[in-house]
């Protein structure tokens, strides 16, 4: 039976996502297939290689990177902490219980005049719009940069072939893209939390067992504006979703055959029960190839008045105020962060900054440190600088190739993101406690049963009344 990926019309959409009328046309920086690895340099490949990765079957993505637009992608996926296959397994369940974020993203961007592409992933949705870099809202977002220290060290990682692409003006449109993204996600999920059955995070922030009993969420996954541009990419629509047997997970859990083979699509004149059933089925996603354009939307108005409602907000507020300070200079780390006072924190806390590797890979492990730094009366960028020097101290064998990644825009980001929730009154600290903390499997009380508690650090962090 001949692929999906041998049909023409299939193979237009891509070109089409790609950015061009044609492969020589596209406009994207690269292609790539790195469904389950860690991004890797070696494996990203001009416009021109497509044919090569549809050859070999492979999971597809291009680069966020666009030589003519800057891309907006928002991102919301089911994330389970118990049952990592449950999405694959159960995708009725998983996909009805994100309705609630997808209703608040589709109504949020369409107060704003926004209509992007939307497209049905393995565990969740994208939205994918643009704007063109020359146009007058990305240079304003450009404007926003908050780090310009940081560019030249984003520059400096960025792979030979693309340095003339992925030059100085993309990197700080995207460090700016980063906060108002930020904003958008807060919107969502202030307008998805009180519908929906399971907590709604920003980013795939670990949480105890919910009122189903497990430990899951949805996720507003706004991750990839926490690295380096030319490191971060987006799934292909029409493309095998293969990241279940890539990774290893299917196997681990013995399911290679419980979970059916099936493609990402644009959710275009259907709805998502219909999407679930048709991207199993060869027949009905060649078909949909024939009707569904996959061109990523130019929307200029829309993102310019997104981008006016954000600068007049308490998050643009706390932006200000978080960057008005800086990091320390690296060598003073050893007589300021390496000296931290740890004994004031609990121990849960002192625990994860003593042994940070992997703990402070995850988004909790920073959430945790924040909010106890915050109660000590630290500024968040400070916070953000303590957990850089975490990552940059080679002791710690992190297993992070920080050669492609930077070290400080990934501390300010999730710090940046946890003291904002916290700032404009969107983190109600429910979760702040020992039983919580345990249930989420970040508990490490002292040695020898001496009492700790998280209670006085919830005192000292009296939730802001939210807008």
């Amino acid at each position: 039976m001949p692929s999906v990926y041998a049909d023409p019309a299939v193979r237009c959409r891509l070109i089409e996502f790609l950015g061009g009328g044609t492969l020589a046309e596209a406009t994207s920086v690269y292609v790539t297939s790195s469904d389950g690895c860690q991004f890797d340099r070696t494996h990203l490949l001009p416009p021109s290689c497509l044919d090569e990765l549809l050859v070999d079957e492979l999971d597809i993505s291009r680069s966020l990177a666009d030589t003519e637009s800057l891309l907006l992608h928002l991102d919301i996926e089911y994330v389970n902490f118990d049952s990592p296959a449950e999405a694959f397994v159960d995708p009725w369940r998983a996909f009805d219980l994100q309705e609630p974020a997808v209703r608040a993203i589709e109504t949020r961007l369409l107060q704003h005049g926004i209509r992007p592409l939307h497209l049905v992933t393995g565990q969740g949705h994208h939205f994918v719009w643009r704007v063109r870099r020359d146009s007058g809202v990305a240079r304003r977002i450009a404007d926003l940069c908050p780090a310009p220290e940081l560019l030249d060290d984003c520059l400096a990682r960025v792979p030979a072939p693309f340095g003339d692409v992925i030059d100085r003006d993309a990197h700080a449109a995207f460090a700016g893209l980063a906060l108002l993204m930020e904003y958008l996600a807060h919107q969502v999920k202030v307008s998805a939390a009180p519908y929906s059955e399971i907590p709604v995070t920003i980013t795939a922030v670990h949480t105890g067992p919910c009122a189903t009993r497990r430990r899951e969420v949805v996720s507003i996954d706004i991750s990839e504006y926490g690295d380096p541009l030319h490191t971060r990419m987006i799934r292909m629509p029409f493309t095998n979703y293969l990241k279940p047997w890539v990774g290893g997970l299917a196997r681990s859990l013995g399911l290679e055959r419980e979970i059916p083979a099936f493609r990402s699509i644009p959710l275009h004149e259907i709805d998502i029960r219909q999407a679930i059933k048709m991207r199993q089925v060869d027949a009905d996603v060649c078909d949909l190839a024939r009707r569904a354009c996959v061109r990523i939307p130019d929307q200029p108005a829309g993102t310019e008045r997104l981008l006016e409602d954000y600068l007049a907000s308490p998050l643009r507020h706390f932006h200000e105020s978080f960057h008005a300070d800086q990091h320390d200079p690296k060598e003073r780390w050893c007589d300021t962060y390496d000296r931290t006072p740890l004994d004031t924190l609990p121990p849960c806390a002192r625990h994860l900054l003593v042994w940070p590797n992997d703990w402070l890979l995850k988004p909790a492990g920073i959430q945790l440190v924040t909010r106890c730094l915050l109660a000590e009366g630290w500024h968040p960028r400070h916070i953000a600088g303590l957990i850089r020097s975490k990552f940059e101290n080679p002791a710690f064998h992190w297993g992070v190739n920080w050669n492609d990644y930077l070290p400080a825009i990934r501390a300010d980001f999730y710090t940046r993101l946890f003291a904002g929730l916290h700032a404009c009154g969107l983190d109600p600290l429910i979760d702040l406690n020992c039983t919580s903390n345990r249930e989420k499997g970040f508990c490490f009380p002292p040695e020898g049963g001496a009492p700790c508690s998280l209670e006085p650090t919830l005192r000292k962090l009296e939730p802001p009344r939210a807008p």
